[in-house]
């Protein structure tokens, strides 16, 4: 079986207010030529399909265009879609039945009374495990073993088995998330990959958005990553994933296919800091003719001017970039104000860091049972939110 693995596709992600839809319809034309192109059995996308639970109608239009603008590239393809964390999973469910006439299967929720709805079988070709995301307490005691051994009886032909996920496993490395801790990354608690039980042969999964396998003792378990940068942190390539398995019990066979962004992400400098007069040298002698997202990093010894953004935007007037923000940190914090954050210092400030300030300043141990326990309440706060 042949599949085409991607995920966190975020539609209708804007950037500094800037809207992103020239680069995400440029990335779904490229998932259209690469299923001409590549022709596989699968294509599975691996949650967060959408930026946000509401999204737009124009950015549901573009995304139902594209699906089928992929599906006629391929008519013989299966479509696997489960919902990420940014996704409404019943929203994703709405149009479910009219999605299956074309060989699209959209899995939104779990279903705790049937199992059936998880598990998608190809013809010859292979069974797909489908399991969106789900906060933790709701998924059932060995379910996702419960759906491999199902899978397990029914395979007597040796076909290759495919888990789909949306979460976050331990060991990943998840560079460029904002919100993140050894313990939970973007509102998810990371799980042990034993958790995931035993008998698939390739485990997809979605969420981190840093292309990577997770070590598992056999090459087989893998985040695509999102195939357009979300934020400046995430500097690294990124690109959808071609996986070939001929039987149950081989080793997955992966490549990766770069996707090219007509617009990226550049921080100035490239490495490092620099003065608030070096940012504007730099950006001052940016090309005018490079389509870009500009962000600065500035490092001061007091503070920065007032009018230091309204420069940096004049500084790009008719170029083709455009200027999203100034990173700034501060040369020396002063012996009085070291906990004062300026707002973008703040932004950047994950809600368990802001708790830690709070408990270093009123003296108590922030740690231990008490960190966990804060990190499961801004999950099921976060959980609540995607619900409403």
């Amino acid at each position: 079986m042949k599949i085409l693995h991607t995920s966190d596709w975020h539609l209708g992600h804007t950037l500094y207010n800037f809207d992103r839809g020239e680069e995400q319809r440029a990335m779904l034309a490229q998932m259209v030529d690469i299923v001409r192109s590549e022709m596989p059995d699968l294509f599975l996308l691996c949650g967060d399909v959408y930026d946000t639970a509401q999204p737009s109608a124009a950015v549901q239009t573009m995304f139902t265009d594209a699906l089928v603008d992929i599906r006629n590239a391929n008519p013989q393809m299966t479509i696997v879609i489960i919902a990420g964390n940014h996704d409404s999973g019943t929203k994703h469910e709405i149009f479910r039945t009219p999605w299956r006439a074309l060989d699209v299967h959209t899995i939104g929720t779990l279903d705790r009374e049937s199992i059936e709805e998880h598990i998608i079988e190809i013809p010859g070709k292979g069974y797909i495990l489908a399991i969106p995301y789900t906060y933790e307490r709701n998924i059932p005691e060995g379910f996702f073993q419960t759906l491999l051994d199902v899978v397990g009886e029914r395979n007597s032909g040796g076909l290759p088995v495919i888990m789909a996920a949306h979460t976050t496993v331990k060991g990943c490395d998840f560079t460029g998330h904002s919100h993140k801790t050894e313990y939970c990354v973007g509102g998810i608690d990371s799980a042990d990959l034993e958790q995931m039980g035993e008998g698939y042969d390739y485990l997809a999964l979605g969420h981190i958005h840093r292309e990577q396998f997770v070590h598992s003792g056999r090459h087989n378990v893998r985040y695509s990553g999102t195939p357009v940068p979300v934020s400046f942190d995430e500097n690294y390539p990124h690109s959808v994933s071609i996986v070939e398995i001929e039987r149950h019990g081989d080793t997955p066979k992966v490549r990766r296919v770069e996707i090219e962004n007509p617009r990226p992400l550049v921080t100035l400098p490239i490495e490092g800091m620099t003065t608030w007069e070096g940012a504007k040298r730099l950006l001052q002698n940016f090309p005018s003719d490079i389509p870009a997202y500009i962000r600065l990093n500035v490092e001061f010894d007091d503070f920065l001017p007032v009018e230091a953004n309204s420069e940096a935007v004049a500084l790009t007037e008719g170029k083709a970039c455009r200027f999203c923000y100034i990173n700034s940190k501060r040369k020396t914090p002063r012996e009085h104000d070291s906990r004062v954050l300026t707002v973008q210092e703040f932004q950047n400030e994950t809600p368990i860091d802001i708790a830690r300030r709070y408990a270093d300043d009123i003296g108590v141990t922030f740690e231990g049972e008490l960190e966990e326990l804060f990190v499961e309440v801004v999950s099921m706060l976060d959980a609540e939110s995607r619900n409403d």
